[in-house]
């Protein structure tokens, strides 16, 4: 991760391990390390390794199984299942969810730097 990147940590993050996958680290039906591993790894709280792989899993390129794990179930690359059984207001609301992910993001980035500012001011 590049030391000056302002994201929040977990976004770098689940960034990093999205390159794994799409670089082949981690082929499809494997599991990613344990949450502890990459908290270690990182030198992260196990909240923000939750925080990535929540991420990941709405991306729909992870599937996380109760007390066994997250799995690699797709590559950045190949295409989402198919939506077909779902329908046009869900999808309209999929993409608003996406859109205010996007919006959120900016602005966390945002007061990330009015913050930097305001400490390097004081």
């Amino acid at each position: 991760m590049a030391p000056t990147d302002r994201r929040r940590p977990y976004l770098r993050i689940a960034d990093d391990i999205r390159r794994d996958i799409a670089a082949g680290r981690y082929a499809v039906g494997e599991q990613l390390p344990v949450a502890r591993e990459l908290a270690n790894r990182y030198g992260v709280a196990m909240m923000t390794i939750g925080n990535a792989l929540a991420v990941l899993r709405d991306e729909g390129l992870i599937e996380t199984r109760q007390g066994s794990g997250s799995f690699v179930i797709r590559t950045p690359d190949a295409a989402p299942p198919a939506e077909t059984e779902r329908s046009e207001e869900f999808r309209i609301l999929s993409e608003q969810i996406r859109e205010i992910r996007q919006h959120v993001e900016k602005l966390a980035i945002r007061l990330d730097e009015l913050d930097a500012r305001t400490r390097s001011g004081q």
